[in-house]
């Protein structure tokens, strides 16, 4: 994610988050404990994950969001590959329950280290809004579950994805595949994953 644009705006601009990406994490929660483990190895729309491994990546987002609101380098949190036995969505919920606990009375307006720069920790929190939504995304549609999001918390993750990460260029750096045009009636979870580069309508036909 490009997060230049961003920083070069007044930091009274940005909105706080916090609430939201709660939210938003207790969504992930219910798709994480509506995952069977017979789907682990299954394809899911971000190309580098299967299911296991997508899942690993959210508890990963979980650890460094902990991180940066305890003014820790977020590139210092390694990658989870390996889940935890035992329930899975409780294990998440423990991540997630640490990171609002870091975060709790910390001034937005204080940059922190996030995997993609230095920027200020209200970007960072939008920035895993985005992320918890589109991932959320990529896990239900790859596991047959509901895949919307409650509307105002796509709006603002796309809102923050607006802002933070440009539609030119995409690749390289900015790891993300071309803006997907939104169909006319996309919902506001479809427009946010189409501008992540994610056909939304390929995927639900895929597994609809």
């Amino acid at each position: 994610m490009n997060a230049t644009p961003a920083t070069e705006r007044p930091v009274s601009a940005l909105p706080d988050l916090r609430p939201q990406l709660a939210r938003a994490q207790q969504w992930v929660e219910t798709l994480i404990a509506g995952v069977t483990p017979d789907q682990f190895d299954d394809p899911t729309p971000c190309e580098e994950f299967d299911v296991r491994t997508l899942i690993g990546h959210l508890y990963t987002g979980a650890r460094r969001v902990e991180a940066m609101g305890k003014g820790r380098d977020a590139r210092t949190v390694e990658f989870i590959t390996d889940l935890p036995d035992g329930d899975l969505a409780a294990g998440y919920r423990s991540h997630t329950a640490a990171s609002r606990l870091a975060w709790a009375g910390k001034d937005l307006g204080e940059p922190v280290t996030a995997p993609w720069g230095t920027v200020p920790g209200a970007l960072a929190v939008g920035g895993y809004l985005q992320e918890a939504l589109t991932h959320g995304w990529d896990l239900a549609v790859a596991t047959g579950q509901p895949a919307e999001a409650d509307a105002d918390l796509a709006a603002a993750a796309l809102a923050v994805a607006h802002r933070a990460l440009p539609a030119q260029p995409r690749g390289g750096p900015v790891p993300f595949g071309p803006v997907v045009e939104a169909r006319q009636d996309a919902s506001p979870t479809e427009r946010l994953v189409n501008w992540t580069g994610r056909s939304a309508a390929d995927w639900m036909k895929r597994v609809g």
